[in-house]
């Protein structure tokens, strides 16, 4: 995906972004020193998938919702064709105002008012993946699934001293800056329910 539809796991901010990165492949450290494209929300650092539908400069902080099976559904039934439009954004510039016109649609077909709520309905799919441990799919909190990950680059034997510095400068960073606490606690049992979906398409966003 491009900077224009932020990877799912990209919801919180620094924290989410290594907490995505993990859960799509926990073995790939490297991995989580990407930069995640920039979020819909000012204070994390890491973003849930996508921006509203035209590029900002200045984007509003996350704004919670009660998530729904529809919406998660939807989500996963557009992200084919989001990905296939999306691909043909260019990494730098302005996008091409008919594709932004066909995300739009995408959006709308599968079932949200906008592509700017689909955005929204991705940050709180991002928020909520963040917490969860890969291993056990579990939810235990962004802090506890970025320590687990410091723990496990700190004892990663095949990363370069050079990749395993900044992994970890990026993950304590994470730590410095908390996602926000979920405020639709049922958000957690909804998003666990698909969670092997949504890991699967984050997985291919982020190839």
């Amino acid at each position: 995906m491009r900077e224009f539809v932020r990877p799912i796991a990209a919801a919180l901010g620094t924290a989410c972004l290594a907490a995505a990165l993990a859960i799509v492949s926990t073995g790939e450290a490297q991995a989580q020193a990407k930069q995640a494209p920039p979020t819909k929300q000012a204070p994390p650092t890491q973003t849930a998938p996508a921006q509203a539908a035209p590029p900002q400069t200045q984007q509003p902080a996350l704004k919670q919702m009660a998530l729904t099976e529809k919406q998660i559904e939807g989500v996963l039934a557009a992200q084919k064709d989001m990905d296939a439009i999306t691909e043909k954004l260019p990494d730098n510039g302005k996008p091409d105002p008919k594709l932004v016109a066909q995300i739009e649609g995408v959006a709308k077909q599968n079932g949200f008012a906008s592509y700017d709520e689909y955005n929204n309905v991705l940050d709180n799919i991002g928020l909520v993946l963040g917490g969860f441990d890969p291993a056990t799919k579990k939810y235990v909190g962004p802090e506890a699934v970025i320590k687990a990950q410091i723990a496990q680059v700190r004892a990663d034997k095949k990363m370069s001293a050079t990749d395993k510095k900044a992994v970890l400068a990026d993950l304590n960073a994470a730590l410095k800056s908390p996602a926000p606490s979920i405020e639709n606690k049922g958000n957690i049992e909804l998003v666990a329910k698909y969670y092997d979906k949504l890991i699967a398409a984050m997985g291919e966003n982020q190839e």
